[in-house]
């Protein structure tokens, strides 16, 4: 069984992301990740530092007329690693329909950070990496 994690209520944090991105409160958002995080948005490139990730959610929320997003599973593995499985609802302006997507954010925190999250689109895939990397942690 792996440790417990080291930090303080990441479910409850991630929660807190998701709520923040939803109001587009970038700055919310942004206090959550490490200054040196590392976003890989798997086929939307890698994002190194707060500003850069600040700057990718920025220009992919101004995107959609409305966006929305909803944590169905937040996980904390242990050993600072935490997957969430996120619905993402948005229309594009003028696009007579919503587009809907489901991803998974795997994270791991360090001293109540973000340090470092892989943005997968298999989900199982996701699962199976969250896992491995909690292990790999001990």
């Amino acid at each position: 069984m792996t440790e417990e994690s080291a930090t303080p209520d990441l479910v409850e944090r991630v929660r807190q992301i998701v709520s923040a991105m939803n109001a587009r409160d970038f700055d919310a958002a942004m206090s959550f990740y490490a200054p040196d995080a590392v976003l890989d948005a798997e086929d939307a490139g890698i994002h190194e530092g707060r500003p850069a990730i600040r700057s990718f959610y920025e220009v992919w929320w101004r995107s959609y007329e409305h966006h929305q997003q909803k944590a169905e599973e937040i996980r904390d593995l242990g050993n600072c690693v935490g997957i969430a499985v996120i619905h993402l609802y948005g229309r594009l302006p003028g696009a007579p329909a919503s587009l809907e997507q489901r991803y998974a954010a795997v994270a791991t925190w360090r001293n109540g950070l973000v340090e470092k999250q892989r943005n997968y689109l298999d989900i199982d895939e996701a699962r199976a990496a969250a896992e491995r990397l909690a292990e790999e942690r001990v």
